[in-house]
């Protein structure tokens, strides 16, 4: 979570508020994890931490959402951000899902080429002010 927010402020600036949401996220994970419905991955290249990703309960039993995509700037290249997200597919799949959701930023295109590339669509986007920044928030969805 603290490296979260170090490098979302490190390479877009965003204030601490980032932060704040994401230990919100992952204090929900904690406190109200299903196991056999919800899953989180930690990659490691060379033996160091290289990325995560969670897959968490949806709005609805049937949809799934794609949570914190994180990929370690030293480990970018290699193929770990698709795989983080193949397995949060896998997972949901084999867990009953029949469609992943996520929300993301505009801004973060290296991530939203991997959504592309896996089949997850553009359903709804918005500008909003966060992070101390004017963004534009978007959900992307596929079926499973």
């Amino acid at each position: 979570m603290q490296r979260n927010g170090a490098l979302y402020a490190q390479e877009y600036g965003w204030d601490t508020t980032y932060e704040g949401l994401v230990a919100r996220i992952v204090a929900d994970y904690l406190d109200h994890h299903d196991p056999s419905r919800e899953a989180g991955w930690i990659a490691e290249l060379d033996g160091e931490r290289a990325g995560a990703v969670f897959c968490v309960r949806g709005p609805d039993d049937r949809t799934a959402k794609l949570r914190l995509l994180l990929v370690e700037p030293s480990a970018r290249g290699h193929g770990i951000g698709r795989r983080l997200v193949d397995e949060c597919l896998a997972f949901a799949r084999a867990h009953g899902y029949t469609a992943m959701e996520l929300w993301t930023n505009s801004v973060l295109t290296a991530a939203r080429r991997i959504y592309q590339r896996v089949g997850f669509e553009l359903v709804d986007s918005a500008p909003h002010s966060s992070f101390g920044h004017d963004l534009v928030g978007e959900t992307w969805r596929r079926e499973l």
